[in-house]
C-alpha cells in the first residue's frame, strides 16, 4: 500500500507529537517530516516529499499565509490543511485564495481529522465543520473554483437597519432593549439578528458581538458587504 506522506508544521511541540503518533498508528498515514518552525519546514519538502501538509495557523511570529503561498507556488500539487481552533471567516476565504485545500479544528474528533487528511490527499476540499451549509461556504466554494471572489461577496447585502442591530448586539443591549431604542417590535429585531447570523455565517450573538469588537475581522467583513438601504 502506498501510505499518504504528510509534512506537519505545528508550533506546539506536545501538539505536534501526538498528532504525529495519532498518524502513525493508521496504516495508509505516514509522517515523514514534523517541525514548529515555518523555515526548516519548507526547507525539507524538496527532501521529505509530502503529498500533505498539516499547517498550524497560528505560528507564533510567523505568517502562515506567507508560508502556503510560498508553497503552492514551488509545489503545486501538494494539498496544505490549515489546523486551528476556530478560524474566522475571513482568514478562510483568505487560506482557499492561497491554495489551501482543506481545515482541521483541533477539537475535531480523530475520525474527522483522518478524514479530512485522507479526503484532501484524494484531490478534495474540505471546509471547517462550522462553516458548512451556510453562504459563507458558497462564497469559498466560489473562490475554490475562480480567481475572484469579489463578486460574490459584494452580492452579500447588509441593511442599514442590520448593521445597526448588530451594533446594540455588541453594547449588550437585549432584543426588548434593541426593539425599544430602534422602534421596533422585539419580533422585528429577533429576524434581523437571525439573517445577520446567516448572512455571516455566525450562530450566536456572543460571536456577533466578538465580530464587533474584534476591529480586524468587523472590519473585513463590513468592508466587503454591500450596504443598501431597509
Amino acid at each position: 500500500m502506498k501510505k499518504i506522506r504528510l509534512l506537519v508544521v505545528e508550533g506546539n511541540r506536545f501538539l505536534r507529537d501526538g498528532i504525529t503518533t495519532m498518524i502513525e498508528e493508521q496504516p495508509d498515514l505516514k509522517v515523514v517530516a514534523s517541525f514548529g518552525d515555518c523555515t526548516k519546514s519548507i526547507r525539507s519538502i524538496s527532501k521529505s516529499k509530502p503529498n500533505v501538509i498539516l499547517l498550524d495557523l497560528g505560528l507564533r511570529n510567523q505568517n502562515s499565509l506567507q508560508v502556503v503561498k510560498l508553497v503552492k507556488k514551488d509545489f503545486a500539487d501538494i494539498g496544505i490543511i490549515i489546523m486551528d481552533l476556530i478560524p474566522l471567516e475571513s482568514d478562510v476565504l483568505d487560506f482557499v485564495k492561497a491554495g489551501v485545500s482543506g481545515f482541521i479544528l483541533k477539537d475535531a474528533t480523530t475520525d474527522d481529522f483522518l478524514r479530512t487528511i485522507r479526503s484532501v490527499a484524494l484531490g478534495d476540499k474540505v471546509l471547517p465543520q462550522h462553516l458548512t451549509e451556510s453562504l459563507f461556504s458558497q462564497i469559498v466554494e466560489y473562490a475554490i473554483n475562480h480567481s475572484n471572489a469579489s463578486k460574490l461577496i459584494e452580492s452579500v447585502r447588509m441593511t442599514k437597519r442590520e448593521r445597526q442591530v448588530i451594533e446594540l448586539v455588541a453594547d449588550g443591549l437585549t432584543n426588548k432593549e434593541i426593539a425599544q431604542k430602534l422602534h421596533l417590535s422585539t419580533y422585528t429585531v429577533k429576524s434581523h439578528i437571525h439573517n445577520i447570523l446567516e448572512k455571516l455565517a455566525l450562530h450566536t450573538r456572543v460571536q456577533i458581538a466578538n465580530y464587533a469588537h474584534t476591529s480586524d475581522s468587523y472590519e473585513t467583513i463590513t468592508d466587503r458587504i454591500s450596504m443598501m438601504d431597509e
